[in-house]
Formats: C-alpha cells, sequence, structure tokens
C-alpha cells in the first residue's frame, strides 16, 4: 500500500464516523459544515483563475458560497421561509448578480478581465456553494433533526460515489488498457470507468437490503439500483469536469488541505454533480 493511500484511508477513518454523526444531527450543523464546504471550494477555485490572471470578486463569491447552505436548509425546514424565498430568492439572487457586476465596473479595469472576473465569481459561488446545498434537502425532505432514515438517504449517494471511485482506482491500476479521456485526466481508463459502474450496481441492493430495508424506508430494488448507475455514471463525469479545470492550470491538486486527497474540489468533485442528481431522482420516486 502506497503512502498517499495510507494518508486517504487513515483520513476517511476519522473523518465518515464525524460526517454520519453531523448527517445524523442534520439542522445547523450539517449548514454550516456545508458552507464551510462551499467557501473553501470556492477559495480553491479562485485560485486557479489566479494562475490565469484572473481576479475574481472575492468577498462577494465566498457571501454566496456561505449562503447557499443555511438557505437551502430554512427552505427544506421552515415553512414559512420557503415561502418568503419563493417569492424574493429571484430578486435576491438578482441583486447579488449586480453586485457582482457593479463590484467589476468599480474594482477591475478593462485590462483587468472583468468578464472572467465576473464570470468566475458567479461560476465559484454555484459549483462549490449552490450544488452541495442540495445535500440539505436530501437530509430534511420528511426528516427533521436527529434522524437515522434522514441519514442514511444522503450516505447512499455517498457510498455509491465512494465504491464507485474506489473500484474505478484499484480495476484502472490493476487492468490498464485504453484511457478514458487522456487530454483530460491521463490517469483514468475505459476499465476503471466500467469497474466503478459495475461496483456501484453491487453495493445498491446490498445497501438496500441491508440499510433501508432495516431503517425503514421503502426503496425498491429496482429503484435503487437505477439511481446508483446513473449516479455512477454522472460522478465520473463531475471527476472529469474538475480535472479539466486542474489541466487548464497546471495543477495535480486543488490544494493541500485534505491529506492524502489534495483540496476540497479534489474530493467533492464527483459530489457536486451526485448530490443534485440524487435529491433529483429522490423526488422521481416519491422519496
Amino acid at each position: 500500500m502506497d503512502a498517499n493511500l495510507v494518508k486517504r484511508v487513515s483520513f476517511a477513518a476519522g473523518a465518515i464516523p464525524v460526517a454520519l454523526g453531523i448527517v445524523y444531527w442534520g439542522g445547523w450543523p450539517l449548514a454550516l459544515l456545508v458552507a464551510a464546504v462551499g467557501v473553501l471550494g470556492a477559495r480553491e477555485l479562485f485560485e486557479f483563475a489566479a494562475r490565469r490572471g484572473i481576479a475574481p470578486i472575492r468577498p462577494l463569491g465566498y457571501l454566496a458560497a456561505a449562503a447557499m447552505a443555511p438557505l437551502a436548509l430554512l427552505a427544506a425546514t421552515d415553512d414559512r421561509a420557503a415561502g418568503v424565498l419563493g417569492t424574493y430568492g429571484s430578486h435576491l439572487a438578482a441583486g447579488w448578480i449586480l453586485a457582482v457586476l457593479t463590484g467589476c465596473l468599480f474594482a477591475r479595469r478593462p485590462t483587468d478581465r472583468p468578464l472572467e472576473a465576473a464570470a468566475v465569481t458567479v461560476l465559484g459561488a454555484l459549483y462549490a456553494g449552490a450544488l452541495p446545498a442540495f445535500l440539505l434537502g436530501l437530509r430534511h425532505s420528511g426528516y427533521g433533526e436527529r434522524s437515522w432514515p434522514g441519514a442514511w438517504l444522503v450516505f447512499f449517494p455517498l457510498v455509491v460515489t465512494w465504491v464507485c471511485d474506489t473500484a474505478a482506482m484499484f480495476a484502472g491500476r490493476a487492468i490498464g488498457g485504453p484511457k478514458l479521456w487522456p487530454g483530460v485526466s491521463p490517469g483514468k481508463t475505459w476499465a476503471g470507468a466500467v469497474a466503478g459502474v459495475l461496483a456501484a450496481l453491487l453495493v445498491a441492493p446490498l445497501y438496500d437490503a441491508l440499510v433501508f430495508d432495516r431503517s425503514g424506508l421503502e426503496v425498491p430494488r429496482g429503484a435503487a439500483l437505477a439511481i446508483a448507475g446513473v449516479l455512477s455514471v454522472v460522478g465520473q463525469i463531475g471527476d472529469l469536469a474538475e480535472s479539466l479545470f486542474k489541466r487548464e492550470v497546471g495543477l495535480k491538486d486543488s490544494s493541500a488541505l485534505i491529506p492524502g486527497h489534495g483540496g476540497v474540489l479534489d474530493r467533492f468533485d464527483s459530489l457536486y454533480f451526485v448530490v443534485p442528481t440524487a435529491a433529483a431522482m429522490y423526488r422521481l420516486i416519491g422519496l
């Protein structure tokens, strides 16, 4: 076992129980964790831009990235707040975009690439802040704080993604073969991608039987398989999308924040795509 893999396993062994506890509790502890992840992810994306000579409006980007999870929590748990957000949410979003554009007008000269600065500011808030905020909807779709069924609904797409990523990594190393997308991520192979999908399809009925059934959640086996199959593909697309950004700026990792994993974007690249997709598929089957 190589040193990097040891670091990954050691970090996961400590982080997974903590994450499970916070997800079980839900509410504001979970919202604050997701908000922190959003800000850290936005920071890494803004650092990518800085390497290309682009200067986003960082305070506004961080503010929006941090606000997404609390707003999602209020929308999922407070009917009155949900009504206010439904009425005025679009106005709030428009006001923030106007603030970003005004910030570019006053703080960026034409030679400072203001178009790219505005675009990266918006992308950072939406990609790193809004996409993971769907996790609050997953957790609180019918379940309040301190709920195991709510926690297990969140952990299903996470487990599918982790199993898919792990199987893809080991199969890619062991089998090799044609590269999946060498111009974007030269280490990934078709063998690894297929192994990841198959592993996700294998773990789905096990999770359904051992976790969903025992916690009183009625998730049809076919639905669990369909969700896992879609998420295993979508997650790998998310991984490649983040690799594309890193390839542009010449980085292997988005940062060195997480031992053995790189940065926040490296750790959550698949989940940025998986979490909102899982939320949509849960809604389709009535969860």
